[in-house]
């Protein structure tokens, strides 16, 4: 890979274990709240995050590249209502697509195709996360005040578990 390619996806590493950071801060909010599904959806997004990091630091190392980590800023999101967290985490994933895009842009323009072809998977995995987040805001309008309906997606949550996915 090209110098520039290695520092993008480096950026991208930094990028995805910011996300992994915020989703633990965020996780917190709803320990806090005794709302142990949501905690649990948070759990296994911090999971993914570390393991989309993960999977970019190998890749840079088995392509012969250097990984460079840099400091993980810290989390910034307005605490507010479950609505409003969740806004902001599909803000932040549209932020992360907006990310991987770029990255895929960059390996484009390298005519990098391993890199390209690697980089597709992160692609479809920002539609999936993009999808579940949506689908969690419509399910919470939907739901509005209602405490006992809230209660059953808290528990529909704390069903999710971590599969660890299998990149490239």
């Amino acid at each position: 890979m090209n110098e520039k390619l290695v520092q993008a996806f480096n950026a991208q590493i930094n990028a995805e274990l910011y996300s992994e950071y915020l989703y633990l801060a965020m996780k917190a909010v709803f320990e806090e709240q005794h709302l142990t599904g949501f905690a649990n959806w948070f759990n296994v997004q911090v999971q993914e995050e570390h393991a989309h990091a993960l999977g970019l630091y190998d890749y840079v190392h088995e392509r012969g590249g250097k990984v460079t980590l840099d400091a993980i800023a810290k989390p910034e999101f307005k605490e507010g209502s479950i609505v409003e967290i969740f806004e902001q985490v599909l803000k932040h994933e549209e932020l992360v697509t907006s990310k991987i895009n770029a990255l895929a842009d960059e390996a484009d323009n390298a005519k990098d195709r391993a890199a390209v072809s690697f980089l597709d998977w992160y692609v479809k995995e920002q539609v999936e996360e993009e999808a579940s987040v949506r689908q969690i805001i419509s399910n919470l309008k939907l739901i509005g005040d209602d405490k006992k309906a809230l209660l059953m997606l808290d528990r529909e949550l704390a069903t999710r578990t971590f599969v660890q996915p299998v990149i490239g």
